[in-house]
């Protein structure tokens, strides 16, 4: 596309298509992931092994996705959103399948963990860079929809999972799912790129180049130089025949090709060297590396109540595991809610009314701190005494005693 044909595709057309596109892929790309606290209880029972050991399957489903950003954001700006989300989908789907025969936990870190976890963490840079490049206005507004895409992923799938564990047992639920993210593959096709990627420029640029000199050797025949004669000739003295040497024009093009796979590694080599030096620059801006561990610490506080809220409650007695919707259903849609009302205070964008991003980082950290301070002020033991006061009966004395007291 044009400059000008992207323009007018902005904010609309169809930059909805890939949103709805887009909400499809992280809703069924996520829907076992966010909801992995429903088979967390039933992997302890199946394989028996520590809660702890057990623990890391859910971790590294949500970590390698993050962890592993950076590199598919690379994969995502070489080779374009649409044969990622394609990848992304065999992906997701082979290791859910792969994951239905897990013989122990150990293969379930791999197969549910890794691959799934990469796989997750390719359809997020795709779908959240594919939207980007169609919205600029109501940009905040189509994030918001397409990562909603998780929350009520695991809002659907915790319970269509546990209904599945029922019917067909944690193998054929295992089964069921990845089939189900094979449609990923489909939600990739309208992901039409706005810009061609890196990748199929530079494949273009050097086929054409290729095609030139080709045309120049094809015209002009290069003379044969002294050296190469006496080569052949010497070749021919040691008994070798002169249709051993390599054409001049197959050498002359690997060469080219080498030449141009060299000059790719440089230039990625220099992008990342200097990536990394910026990161060091902002690694050394202490509010900068506040907010990095204040986003570390969220995370880690966050992501545990939704691995253990399911065994916890059968711990506990308050769930027998067969209530009709589970409570990581209730967590993902309020997370959900969350999102989308993010979104659209995005679109209000704080910046033009005030100049300044400072009020939307003091509304965010204003909301973790009444989030956080909401949840101490629910968890204080006093509450659970007070409930026990008022529901302790009070002791009526009546005659009867005296009554008692005189038969004894």
């Amino acid at each position: 596309m044009t400059n000008q044909s992207s323009a007018k595709a902005l904010d609309g057309g169809w930059g909805w298509v890939i949103v709805v596109a887009s909400f499809l892929c992280q809703f069924l790309a996520y829907g076992s992931p966010m909801s992995v606290g429903v088979l967390y209880p039933e992997w302890l029972d199946t394989f028996g092994q520590g809660k702890g050991m057990t623990a890391w399957v859910g971790s590294l489903v949500s970590g390698i996705g993050l962890i592993a950003s950076p590199i598919c954001s690379a994969c995502v700006t070489n080779f374009g959103a649409r044969p990622v989300t394609v990848f992304s989908g065999v992906v997701v789907s082979g290791g859910l399948m792969l994951s239905a025969f897990a013989p122990n936990v150990q293969f379930l870190i791999f197969s549910y963990g890794i691959v799934v976890g990469m796989g997750c963490g390719l359809v997020y840079a795709a779908t959240v860079t594919i939207t980007c490049q169609y919205f600029d206005k109501h940009r905040g507004l189509a994030l918001g929809i397409i990562t909603t895409g998780t929350s009520v992923g695991g809002f659907v799938c915790a319970t269509f999972q546990q209904v599945l564990v029922e019917l067909y047992g944690l193998e054929g639920c295992l089964l069921i799912m990845g089939a189900l993210a094979l449609n990923i593959m489909a939600c990739g096709g309208p992901m039409r790129p706005m810009n061609f990627p890196q990748y199929f420029l530079k494949q273009k640029a050097a086929l054409e180049r290729t095609t030139e000199l080709k045309k120049d050797t094809h015209h002009e025949k290069p003379p044969i130089k002294e050296e190469s004669i006496n080569k052949n000739t010497l070749s021919v003295e040691k008994g070798l025949t002169v249709s051993d040497t390599k054409d001049p024009l197959s050498s002359e093009n690997s060469f080219l090709g080498r030449s141009s796979f060299v000059k790719i590694i440089k230039n990625n080599k220099y992008t990342y060297s200097k990536y990394i030096d910026m990161t060091a620059e902002l690694l050394q801006d202490r509010v900068f590396v506040a907010l990095c561990m204040a986003i570390f610490l969220f995370d880690i506080g966050a992501f545990p109540p939704v691995l253990f809220m399911e065994d916890v409650a059968r711990s506990s007695g308050h769930s027998d595991g067969t209530c009709i919707v589970p409570l990581v259903s209730i967590v993902a849609f309020m997370t959900g809610v969350g999102k989308l009302v993010l979104g659209i205070l995005t679109d209000c964008w704080i910046y033009d009314w005030t100049e300044s991003y400072d009020l939307a980082f003091f509304f965010s950290g204003a909301c973790v701190l009444l989030a956080g301070f909401s949840l101490l002020l629910a968890a204080l033991p006093c509450w659970d005494k007070l409930k026990e006061d008022h529901s302790r009966p009070d002791i009526k004395y009546t005659s009867n005693c005296d009554k008692v007291a005189s038969v004894a």
